[in-house]
């Protein structure tokens, strides 16, 4: 948390907002932000740059620079991106503030990088090259690309046994999907979060790939989930929280067949799901020893 809906959301706000601007001022609180980068380099890097697009790999925002370099900003687990007014003062858990000029508007806004779990980071690539490199070395594909398919999907979890739920989360597998929407995707497949991934027959495979696209397509259209500290540009909750059908809804009457939603940890993540519409995977059969005897055992007399 932020995923792939959140941080869209966080795009589709900031793009109109600095799309065009030039980069004023760069104040970082933490110098843990951009580790191993000294501070003194990244604000460097940005100081009079100008925005020229704000795009999304995954769960990375990416700010195009007039110069041909990129900002990579990455919320991990609790970061926010507020815009604020230039002299506004320091928010809690403030880690950096951005400030831009709006030639159109003549005047200035900020962008505070608020963290209060310091997981968050700032990068900065001196081309798009370069950016690429990093970014397919760490990224599966995007969920919501055309390109995704049952094919790409059953290429990446052929011949592995771990729970479908674990391989949903490993960003090399699929960027951008976290605990929410593998949860949401995998009730409306029907597939039990601890499958094994290498059992999926071809069928379910078409019914995984679709039910991630709805998945996060509902989460983008009710702007992302806020469940602990997700806000948005300008501190308002995301409602897609509210649309959940089985994530975060432990004993509550699964909405298609009203049985209870029961939770379990699978993948080392709280896990919701519904046993009547996701059977659990069958148990396997233990193997009897080579020397044991076979058939039935005689009758003692």
């Amino acid at each position: 948390m932020p995923e792939l809906p959140e941080v869209e959301t966080l795009r589709r706000q900031l793009s109109p907002v600095l799309t065009g601007t030039r980069v004023l001022d760069v104040v970082v609180h933490d110098a843990r932000l951009c580790e191993p980068l000294p501070v003194g380099e990244l604000e460097a890097a940005l100081l009079g740059r100008v925005v020229l697009q704000i795009a999304r790999r995954g769960k990375h925002l990416l700010f195009e620079l007039g110069d041909g370099s990129w900002l990579v900003l990455h919320l991990r687990m609790t970061g926010n991106l507020l815009v604020v007014e230039q002299r506004s003062p320091r928010l809690r858990y403030e880690r950096a503030r951005f400030t831009f000029e709006r030639r159109a508007e003549r005047d200035e806004c900020a962008l505070a990088f608020c963290d209060p779990r310091r997981f968050g980071t700032a990068q900065v690539f001196p081309d798009r090259s370069r950016l690429l490199a990093w970014l397919e070395a760490r990224l599966g594909p995007e969920p919501l690309s055309d390109r995704f398919d049952a094919d790409i999907l059953g290429a990446a979890i052929a011949g592995r046994r771990a729970p479908i739920k674990a391989l949903l989360l490993d960003q090399r597998v699929l960027a951008g999907v976290g605990n929410i929407y593998a949860d949401e995707a995998l009730f409306r497949a029907g597939i039990h979060p601890a499958r094994p991934a290498c059992k999926l027959r071809r069928a379910e495979l078409e019914a995984l790939v679709s039910a991630i696209k709805a998945a996060l397509e509902a989460g983008i259209e009710h702007q992302g989930a806020s469940i602990d500290d997700f806000r948005h540009s300008d501190g308002r909750r995301g409602r897609f929280q509210d649309e959940f059908l089985v994530h975060r809804r432990l004993g509550q009457p699964c909405p298609r067949c009203g049985e209870k939603i029961r939770k379990e940890r699978i993948a080392g993540r709280g896990t919701y799901y519904c046993r009547r519409c996701q059977p659990p995977p069958r148990a396997r059969r233990r193997a009897a020893p080579a020397d044991a005897p076979r058939g039935r055992p005689p009758r003692a007399r």
